[in-house]
C-alpha cells in the first residue's frame, strides 16, 4: 500500500509539474496575444445583423446589450433583439433600448415557434427571418463588448478562407457577491487560458456563442442555423461545420466580458456543470487533459500521499507561484475580479469538483428546462 500510495503522489506531482508549465505558457500567450492595443485604419465597413437572442431579465443585461450602441464601426448594423414569449421580462428591456435609441436599426423579434430542442437556435431562427446584411454576428445576450469590438472581430471576413471569428471570453461579477465573482474567476483563470493555449498550440479549434460572426452564404453553406436545432455545443457545431466546409474559424484578438451574476452555489453548480458536459462531449480527450489547469490542489493532493515530503512542498509553492503569475497577466488584459488572490484555493476546489462530476451528467438544465445529452452532444427532453 505504501508503495502504489508513494507512485500515486509521484503521478499528481508530475501532472502538477506539467500543470506549471500550462501555466507559465499560459501567461505568455496571454501577454504576447492580448495586451498590445489595437491601431489599425478603418477597414470595409459591410452591412452586419447583430444577432442577440434574450430569455429573461439577467442581471446586466441592459448593460451589455448597450455595449453594441457604442461601436465605433462605420457601416450599417442591424441590432436584432429576439424573444420567444412575448411575457418574458426581457421584451421590457428589449423595448425601451429599441425607444432609446430609436435613431438606430434595432428590431425586436417575438415568435413562440420551436425548431427543435435547443431554444436559443430555435430562438435564432426566428430572427434570422429579419436579417438584410452581408455579415451576420451570433452573440449571447450577457456578453459586454469594447468599442472596436464590430470593427475587429468582423475584419478578417474580408479573407475568402476565413468562414467565421469568434471571441474568447472573460467573467465579470455582477454584483459583489461571492458566487458571481467565483464565476467570474472559472472562466478567467480556467476557461480563457485553456482556449488561448488550444488555439495557439492548434489543439483546440474553439468557436464560441460569445460571438460568431460569418458571412451569410457561408452560413448558408453548412446549412443554416435549422441544422444545429438540437445540438447542446451549437457553437462548437457551427465552427465544425465550417472547418468541414474548407474555411478557417479564426479566434480574434478582441476580448470580451461574460457577465456572471450566480444567486447561489446550486446554480454555480448547475451552469459550470452544463459547460463541462458540453465540452466533455465535443473534446473528451482535451476535456481529460484539462486536468493540468489544476497544478494548485493536483500538487496538494500528491503532497498529502507523499506524506510532506521536501520535493512535493517544492513543487507545490512552483504550482501556485505560477497560478498567481498567470492571474496577473489575465487581469492586465481583461477586467480584475474584487478578492480573487483571496478565493484562489476555494475555486480550485470547486473547479475540481466540476471536472471530476462531469463524468457522471447524463442530465443538463438550460433556461428553465432540463435535457438528456446523448454521447454527441444531441439534447433530448428529461
Amino acid at each position: 500500500m505504501a508503495q502504489l500510495l508513494q507512485i500515486a503522489g509521484g503521478v499528481l506531482l508530475s501532472l502538477a509539474l506539467a500543470g506549471s508549465g500550462f501555466m507559465l505558457l499560459a501567461g505568455w500567450l496571454m501577454r504576447a496575444r492580448f495586451a498590445a492595443a489595437d491601431t489599425a485604419p478603418p477597414a470595409a465597413a459591410p452591412g452586419v445583423d447583430v444577432l442577440k437572442p434574450l430569455h429573461g431579465d439577467e442581471p446586466g443585461l441592459e448593460r451589455a446589450l448597450e455595449t453594441l450602441f457604442a461601436q465605433d464601426y462605420a457601416g450599417p448594423v442591424r441590432v436584432i433583439l429576439g424573444l420567444q414569449d412575448p411575457a418574458d421580462p426581457a421584451a421590457a428591456v428589449a423595448r425601451r433600448l429599441q425607444r432609446a435609441h430609436s435613431d438606430r436599426d434595432v428590431v425586436v423579434v417575438v415568435d413562440p415557434r420551436q425548431h427543435g430542442s435547443n431554444r436559443k437556435v430555435s430562438n435564432l431562427i426566428n430572427m434570422a427571418a429579419a436579417a438584410r446584411h452581408e455579415l451576420v454576428l451570433l452573440a449571447d445576450s450577457d456578453i459586454v463588448v469594447p468599442p472596436d469590438y464590430l470593427r475587429r472581430v468582423l475584419a478578417p471576413l474580408a479573407e475568402r478562407e476565413v468562414g467565421a471569428v469568434t471571441c474568447a471570453y472573460y467573467g465579470v461579477a455582477q454584483g459583489g457577491g461571492l458566487w458571481p465573482r467565483l464565476a467570474a474567476m472559472g472562466l478567467s483563470f480556467q476557461f480563457l487560458p485553456s482556449v488561448v493555449v488550444g488555439a495557439a498550440l492548434g489543439l483546440a479549434h474553439p468557436c464560441m456563442g460569445s460571438t460568431i460572426a460569418m458571412r451569410r452564404r457561408v452560413l448558408e453553406e453548412v446549412g443554416g442555423l435549422r441544422a444545429f436545432a438540437d445540438r447542446l455545443a451549437d457553437d462548437y457545431a457551427i465552427g465544425a461545420a465550417v472547418r468541414a466546409a474548407g474555411y478557417r474559424c479564426d479566434v480574434s484578438p478582441v476580448l470580451v466580458g461574460h457577465l456572471c451574476a450566480e444567486a447561489s452555489l446550486a446554480e454555480l453548480l448547475a451552469h459550470e456543470l452544463r459547460w463541462a458536459r458540453t465540452i466533455r462531449g465535443v473534446d473528451p480527450l482535451g476535456f481529460a487533459g484539462s486536468v493540468v489547469t489544476y497544478p494548485v490542489p493536483v500538487g496538494l493532493a500528491g503532497l498529502v500521499l507523499l506524506q510532506g515530503a521536501v520535493a512535493a512542498w517544492g513543487v507545490l509553492a512552483l504550482a501556485l507561484a505560477s497560478r498567481l503569475w498567470l492571474i496577473r497577466q489575465v487581469e492586465k488584459a481583461a477586467e480584475p475580479i474584487p478578492g480573487s488572490w483571496r478565493l484562489l484555493v476555494l475555486r480550485d476546489m470547486v473547479s475540481v469538483f466540476v471536472f471530476a462530476r462531469s463524468y457522471f451528467v447524463r442530465v443538463v438544465r438550460w433556461r428553465g428546462a432540463r435535457f438528456r445529452v446523448d454521447a454527441r452532444g444531441d439534447l433530448s427532453g428529461a
